[in-house]
């Protein structure tokens, strides 16, 4: 626990030396990509310190990781807007015909580059390859390296607008789960198939995210159309109540990212 809040302090001061950076030079200035438990340290410290001239951005509506972009108050949204494409670009993936890999085989090569997990965002899998949201200062040389490992040789790779990014439409599995009640527990448990016990302790090993905010309460009430995230398990929406059984269990329509 100590260790983690120490992350937190280091993580922190790095955002804050950006904020300060953009206020005392009048600049935009942007964090590198932030995951979803960085994000919601940084979210609660800045709200809590009334700071409000940044947006949070990953190159498209609900991404799983995104920076903080902090602008000075001379400057408008609309402007700041504008400046997107600089901080971000797409590195653009397509595989010969007949070959199609996963996500897990897209960022497995980007790794072997050497390139830090904090530079390039989400991977959007298309079904002609991936487009790679990435820093615009790292984009050039990831696309050159990607070029070189064998299994893109024979793939087209090029640098992308960040607003040219392919939209794909989110796939899901439904599952139904039967829970005594809509705790946050009793539905983490039947989500990633382990005890109650367990479920708890996922839950205080900051694991879970309720749309996107740790949630560290065993018995938070999970709330119809909100989205869950199970580090290492998936992502869920809770969909619907479908029925009371006679026993008085409810049976809740579920929706699992694929």
């Amino acid at each position: 626990m100590q260790e983690k809040l120490e992350e937190n302090k280091l993580l922190i001061a790095k955002v804050i030396d950006k904020f300060e950076f953009s206020k005392t030079k009048n600049k935009i200035t942007y964090t590198d990509f932030l995951n979803m438990a960085e994000m919601s340290v940084i979210k609660k410290y800045l709200k809590e310190n009334k700071i409000n001239n940044f947006v949070i951005y990953g190159g498209r509506e609900g991404a799983d990781r995104n920076i903080l972009i902090f602008y000075p108050e001379k400057i408008s949204l609309e402007m700041l807007e504008k400046n997107y494409e600089k901080i971000l670009e797409v590195i653009r993936i397509k595989l010969p015909n007949g070959i199609q890999y996963e996500h897990r085989e897209f960022l497995s090569g980007i790794m072997k580059l050497g390139i830090k997990r904090e530079k390039f965002g989400d991977i959007v899998v298309t079904d002609s390859g991936a487009d790679i949201i990435s820093l615009s200062e790292v984009s050039k040389y990831l696309s050159s390296g990607l070029k070189d490992l064998t299994r893109f040789k024979k793939s087209d790779i090029s640098i992308e607008n960040i607003r040219d990014l392919q939209k794909i439409e989110n796939e899901f599995e439904d599952i139904k789960i039967i829970v005594s009640s809509i705790r946050l527990d009793n539905l983490v448990s039947e989500l990633a198939r382990c005890s109650r016990t367990n479920a708890q302790e996922i839950i205080k090993e900051g694991r879970v995210f309720i749309n996107s905010i740790n949630e560290y309460k065993d018995d938070k009430k999970v709330n119809i159309n909100d989205i869950i995230t199970i580090r290492g398990k998936g992502k869920f929406i809770f969909s619907e109540i479908e029925k009371e059984t006679k026993s008085g269990r409810l049976l809740i329509n579920m929706k699992k990212y694929k």
